[in-house]
């Protein structure tokens, strides 16, 4: 099994640029899919970005254009590039891996077996 743990969240002004990393251990992580969730004060957790075991990356509307996945092997270590940032970007980021789901069921939360614990993100001026 892998372990994650984000970190790198912090408050940004609006149009700012931020980059998140989720730290993996006990595994590759080159063997996992990854997504990255968040989830605002009320509002349910809701996906993302993330990418497939080849790589092959999947952006939510919302995000598409300011946000960048990216993976370093070499770090074992998956980063969320976040740019023109909005305040409706503030939430609690997560990541999440699994060895076995497909690029069709990226924002399947459900699907996800392994969790972080989050990382905080504010955007306000």
């Amino acid at each position: 099994q892998v372990q994650l743990v984000e970190s790198g969240g912090g408050l940004v002004q609006p149009g700012g640029s931020l980059r998140l990393s989720c730290q993996a251990s006990g595994a590759s992580i080159r063997r996992y899919a990854v997504g990255w969730f968040r989830q605002a004060p009320g509002k349910e957790r809701e996906y993302v970005c993330g990418f497939n075991r080849n790589g092959i990356p999947l952006y939510e509307d919302s995000v598409k254009g300011r946000f960048t996945v990216s993976r370093d092997n070499a770090k074992n270590t998956v980063f969320l590039q976040m740019t023109s940032l909005k305040s409706e970007d503030t939430a609690v980021y997560f990541c999440a891996a699994d060895s076995t789901i497909i690029q069709s069921s990226l924002r399947n939360q459900r699907q996800y077996d392994y969790w972080g614990q989050g990382t905080q993100v504010t955007v306000s001026s």
